[in-house]
């Protein structure tokens, strides 16, 4: 879940972009990550090559603090993962990413490789939490030539090249963006060899909470794996109070 919990509650937005019509895209869709604190209670739905399924439900929060993306997520079932809870904060050169395990009890500090590996049995990577909250990031950034419509909705292609600090196992990361609502509608996430990972969301699945657009459900396929994961979003509430908490690496795990 590296970089989904926000096409819900995605690499993050901090684009260095000459192109105006890229910086004001890459704009819209770190404005849908709002100042205060977002609180999503989510399910995560891991299907494994033969079918069988394993459940996960948490809460994600996502909040912008001097427009840099905090996304935190903290699990509360299967009972083997309550309390488990990983922690993003986009830097200016380099993310901060801490991963709390109850069984050690003891806060990691999550680096290199590591991002790109499976969160809890997912095909999310420590990497892909954030694009959840729609945060993209990338040291290089295209917008490509006008695209042709994505499920009946206008879009834009922008192309990411990941950054060399961020240990990513991919290339680049192509994301067709709404023009509307400035959240992916799709995300391949593309090695050397081909297209190892597609992020979908339907447009039907884009919801609003107040002025910020959100993917109520997003699928993650795994090509090469056969495998599958779905987050759906099951609740949506906002405040400030305790957004100081959740995004600290000495508290984020913490308890309500």
């Amino acid at each position: 879940m590296r970089r989904i919990l926000m096409a819900m509650l995605l690499w993050p937005a901090a684009v260095a972009a000459a192109d105006p019509a890229l910086d004001q895209l890459t704009a819209c869709m770190r404005a849908n990550l709002p100042q205060t604190v977002r609180i999503q209670s989510v399910e995560i739905t891991a299907v494994d090559r033969v079918g069988g399924e394993r459940r996960l439900k948490g809460k994600l929060f996502g909040t912008r603090e001097k427009d840099r993306a905090r996304v935190m997520m903290r699990i509360e079932s299967p009972q083997d993962l309550a309390g488990a809870a990983y922690l993003v904060r986009e830097g200016d050169s380099a993310d901060e990413t801490y991963l709390y395990l109850p069984a050690v009890q003891r806060v990691r500090r999550i680096s290199g490789a590591q991002l790109d590996g499976q969160l809890w049995g997912t095909d999310l990577s420590y990497n892909d939490l954030k694009q959840l909250q729609n945060a993209f990031s990338g040291a290089d950034a295209v917008l490509e030539p006008a695209s042709d419509p994505y499920e009946g909705r206008a879009v834009r292609a922008i192309s990411f090249t990941p950054r060399a600090e961020d240990g990513s196992r991919y290339r680049s990361v192509r994301a067709l963006v709404d023009q509307k609502t400035c959240v992916a509608l799709k995300v391949e996430f593309i090695e050397p060899a081909g297209v190892r990972k597609v992020l979908t969301v339907a447009p039907a699945d884009l919801k609003q909470s107040g002025p910020h657009w959100y993917a109520a459900r997003v699928e993650v396929n795994d090509i090469k794996e056969g495998t599958q994961t779905r987050v759906v979003v099951t609740g949506v509430t906002s405040g400030s109070k305790l957004a100081g908490r959740y995004f600290s690496p000495q508290s984020f795990y913490l308890g309500n």
